[in-house]
């Protein structure tokens, strides 16, 4: 095994920080490949929380090298932060934590730029987080983004920053009417972030090269999910990158030869955040006790998520997007209330069966979802550690998401620690795992 990636099966908050953590005891470098501070990934050790943005949760493994990748956006505040966070709490990140040279950087004016445009789309707005990703991708698109290794030289970062902040204030002023902004403080603010910064900033494609050649093992993660993808997922109500597992290769440099196994990792049911399409978003209060019982807030945000049933024609497609080898159910015990589960199974549209995933947002807001209901098994999964002591009809509800799908289940988590975690000892992500 040299390459695995890990991806989020349906609209992002599916537990990946937990999973990537407790997968990271198997690899030597974990690296995250796309995305920006907008998402965050919540992990326990020890009874501790930690809430990883940009730094990958294999940082909390002792001897593991953590990546970011060029697919990434950096803010570079956010990601000091975040260090100093971790250090405070005895992880030490030296020599530990390296920075993609080519990933592109997240600056003030993006943050008031993606506010101002926002606010213009008033009720059709996308329900972003505004702290400046898409801005940031769209200047990366258009050939006029920073990079990290303009920081590494402060008189070039002086030039080009200049005269970005002459542009920015000038579209603040047109487009929005932004009169008051001021972005100038903005050049003096990142040559001191250079300074803080230069010695994390390095060749990824190099490094992961190299380590493969020595035998070292990768193990890729990426934030949000399939359906936030933006050229596969409900566009326009997408983030602004590549979350599928494509985009482990871009975002890093690696070759699609190297990568040995997908993992898909899936709630038990469905969430997403902000506006979109959402076949099977539960009303009243099935919601209510599902969000309640998940704890289902953002990580960052603090936003409420939507929740519904699970949709097995997201995981198909998500199968079908990814090449998943084997799926991680999370969450499960959420579901151990109730005596029957809707599962969406299908959709319809205009009163008849829809085949594949709608790419118009217009006709998956209107389709139908088609449910099948099975038996809950109203008993306690929370903390079990071995797959024979799940009630027969969990597993049973496993059964049926991995027969419907066409791909096993390797792998439950039953909680939030580490420790709260089944692998299936005769999967093929344990083969996978194996030495």
């Amino acid at each position: 095994m040299s390459t695995v990636v890990v991806v989020g099966a349906q609209w992002g908050d599916e537990g990946k920080g937990k999973v990537v953590d407790y997968l990271a005891a198997h690899f030597d470098i974990i690296a995250r490949y796309q995305g920006g501070h907008n998402a965050g990934h919540t992990v326990v050790v020890d009874g501790r929380k930690f809430i990883l943005q940009l730094i990958p949760s294999g940082i909390l493994r002792e001897g593991r090298w953590a990546v970011i990748g060029s697919g990434v956006v950096l803010d570079p505040a956010a990601l000091l932060d975040e260090l100093a966070h971790l250090e405070k709490s005895g992880v030490h990140t030296e020599g530990r934590l390296f920075i993609s040279n080519r990933t592109h950087l997240i600056f003030p004016y993006h943050r008031e730029l993606e506010k101002a445009a926002e606010a213009a789309l008033g009720p059709l707005k996308i329900g972003t987080t505004a702290r400046g990703i898409g801005p940031t991708y769209e200047d990366k698109m258009g050939r006029r983004g920073l990079r990290a290794c303009d920081l590494l030289d402060t008189g070039t970062l002086r030039e080009k920053l200049g005269s970005l902040v002459k542009l920015k204030t000038t579209l603040a002023r047109a487009l929005y009417h932004k009169d008051d902004l001021d972005f100038s403080p903005v050049i003096e603010q990142y040559i001191g972030y250079a300074d803080r910064l230069r010695p994390y900033i390095t060749d990824v494609p190099l490094l992961l090269a190299e380590a493969r050649r020595s035998g070292k093992r990768t193990l890729c993660e990426g934030a949000q999910g399939t359906m936030l993808d933006v050229d596969h997922g409900t566009y326009p109500f997408v983030t602004s990158s590549s979350s599928t597992a494509g985009g482990a290769c871009i975002g890093l440099g690696i070759p699609p030869t190297a990568v040995r196994g997908v993992l898909g990792v899936t709630k038990a049911y469905t969430t997403r955040v902000g506006s979109g399409p959402f076949a099977t978003e539960a009303t009243g209060p099935a919601a209510d006790a599902l969000r309640e019982r998940g704890n289902e807030y953002g990580a960052v945000t603090g936003r409420p998520r939507r929740c519904g049933w699970l949709d097995l024609e997201v995981l198909r497609y998500s199968a079908l997007i990814n090449g998943i080898t084997s799926f991680v159910v999370t969450k499960l015990d959420v579901l151990d209330h109730l005596a029957e589960i809707p599962v969406g199974v299908g959709y319809r549209y205009k009163g008849s069966p829809y085949k594949g995933m709608p790419a118009e947002a217009e006709v998956f807001e209107a389709v139908e979802p088609v449910y099948k209901t099975v038996p809950g098994w109203q008993a306690a999964t929370r903390g079990l550690r071995d797959a024979t002591e799940l009630p027969p009809r969990a597993r049973d509800y496993l059964r049926f998401l991995s027969d419907s799908v066409g791909v096993e289940v390797g792998m439950i988590s039953t909680g939030p620690g580490r420790e709260e975690t089944i692998l299936l000892p005769d999967s093929r992500l344990a083969s996978l795992l194996a030495p």
